[in-house]
């Protein structure tokens, strides 16, 4: 067997590492936090909306799928259980009959605030091995990687 195909060069192989490592250090927080979420009896979806909702206010809908990287169809979804459950409410926009803003209810705001410390906990948990510094540097990395993408 030819031992050059473990190896797409140097440069190749650390990139692949560095998805490796990224990916299952992601699946980890992951599966940590989703066993939290799923507890509450809401889907992940379910709860990005309402933290975004909890902690920046009233949105549009378009809005919110941009800030938690959802797509529309899926969205409306989401939307539509989270007010059938009573955890937002529709906010009309003035003198614009289709377009409306999303609100959290007092029913949302109580299961984000005892949801929430259990998410902090887990992402703490999962970080615990990393200084502040480092954790500011990956950041600060990972931001950087994202702007060469654009």
């Amino acid at each position: 067997m030819d031992k050059n195909r473990n190896s797409y060069g140097k440069e190749n192989d650390t990139n692949l590492k560095l998805l490796i490592s990224l990916s299952r250090g992601l699946s980890n927080i992951s599966r940590e936090t989703m066993r939290n979420i799923k507890e509450y009896g809401i889907t992940p979806s379910q709860f990005m909306v309402l933290e975004v909702l909890y902690h920046k206010g009233e949105m549009r809908v378009c809005d919110i799928t941009e800030k938690i990287l959802s797509t529309g169809g899926n969205m409306t979804v989401v939307i539509n259980n989270l007010l059938k459950e009573e955890y937002i409410e529709k906010i009309p926009t003035p003198g614009d009959r289709r377009s409306y803003s999303v609100s959290i209810t007092e029913k949302g705001e109580e299961l984000i605030g005892a949801l929430f410390p259990g998410h902090l906990e887990i992402l703490a948990e999962s970080m615990d091995g990393l200084t502040h510094e480092e954790k500011q540097e990956m950041i600060h990395l990972l931001k950087k990687m994202q702007r060469m993408q654009e």
